[in-house]
C-alpha cells in the first residue's frame, strides 16, 4: 500500500509526481544559500557563461513537463489492462527492484546513443541540442532546458522505453521516475556536497557531468543519467579530478591521457 492509494490513480500519480518533484528538489537547490565553498563554479563564471536568462530555462522546462505529461498521460491510458473497479496485482519487492534496474540500463543506453549522436550531427547539434548547453555552468533547475524536441526524444521517448521494456506497473513507474528525476536534478546542481548519496554510490554525478557541460569536455561523458558504462566501452570517457580554488570551492579539471 501507498500513501496516496485512494485518493489518486497510480497513472495519475506517474503523470504527474515527476513534475512536482522535480521542482521540489530543483527549488531545494535553488533556495539555498550561496555555498561557495561547495560550487564547481563561481557566481560570477555562471553569470559570464550562461547564455539564458533563468525565467526562459523555466519557461523550456515547463514546456518539456507539458508534453512529458501528456505523453505519460496516453502511454497509462493504453497500456492500462485493468478497469477502475479492479486492482492491479503488485509485483514483490524483488521483482520491482530488478524492473528498475533494468529501466535504469535501457535509459541509459538510449541516452547515451541519442545524446552522442546529438553532438556528433551538426544540424541536430546546432538547432537542437545545443540550446541545453547554453547553460555552460549548470544549475540544478536548468537540468531539463532542452529545446522541445530533444526533450521528447531523449527524455520522454527514454522513459517510455524503460517502462515498457522493463514491464513495470505505473505505481513502479513513480517511483522509478521520481528517481530519474532527482537523479537529473542532482547531476546539474553545481554543487559537490559532502555526504551526497549519488555522489557516493554513483560515478556518473555531478563533476562527471559538469566536465561534459564545460567547452573541452563537450566530446566526452555522454552517459546519462545512471551509470557511466557507455562511456568505457566505446571510449567517451574521460577521469577528471576536483581541485579545491584558492577562493573556495572546487573545479572538475579534465585529466590528460
Amino acid at each position: 500500500m501507498v500513501f496516496w492509494e485512494g485518493y489518486v490513480s497510480d497513472e495519475v500519480m506517474g503523470t504527474f509526481a515527476p513534475i512536482v518533484v522535480y521542482w521540489l528538489y530543483a527549488g531545494f537547490y535553488q533556495l539555498l544559500p550561496p555555498m561557495d565553498k561547495y560550487r564547481l563554479h563561481t557566481r560570477k563564471e555562471e553569470n559570464a557563461k550562461n547564455l539564458v536568462p533563468l525565467a526562459s530555462v523555466v519557461k523550456g522546462v515547463l514546456l518539456q513537463q507539458f508534453f512529458q505529461a501528456t505523453v505519460a498521460h496516453l502511454l497509462f491510458l493504453l497500456t492500462c489492462k485493468v478497469t477502475t473497479s479492479e486492482t492491479v496485482v503488485q509485483p514483490s519487492i524483488p521483482v520491482q527492484i530488478v524492473q528498475i534496474i533494468i529501466a535504469m540500463l535501457v535509459m541509459d543506453t538510449w541516452q547515451y546513443f541519442v545524446h552522442r549522436y546529438m553532438h556528433q550531427n551538426k544540424f541536430l547539434y546546432r538547432h537542437i541540442h545545443s540550446q541545453h548547453h547554453r547553460l555552460v555552468v549548470p544549475y540544478a533547475i536548468g537540468a531539463l532546458y532542452n529545446h522541445p524536441l530533444e526533450g521528447l526524444l531523449l527524455d520522454t521517448f527514454g522513459g517510455v522505453l524503460s517502462f515498457l521494456v522493463a514491464g513495470m506497473t505505473a505505481r513502479t513507474a513513480v517511483i522509478f521516475f521520481c528517481f530519474a528525476v532527482v537523479k537529473t536534478v542532482d547531476d546539474h546542481c553545481g554543487l559537490w556536497l559532502p555526504g551526497n548519496i549519488f555522489h557516493l554510490f554513483f560515478q556518473n554525478n555531478t563533476a562527471y557531468h559538469d566536465i561534459h557541460h564545460q567547452l573541452q569536455g563537450t566530446k566526452f561523458n555522454y552517459s546519462q543519467p545512471f551509470f557511466s558504462i557507455w562511456d568505457k566501452l566505446l571510449g567517451t570517457y574521460r577521469p577528471y579530478r576536483l581541485v579545491k580554488r584558492p577562493e573556495g570551492g572546487f573545479e572538475a579539471r579534465l585529466m590528460k591521457d
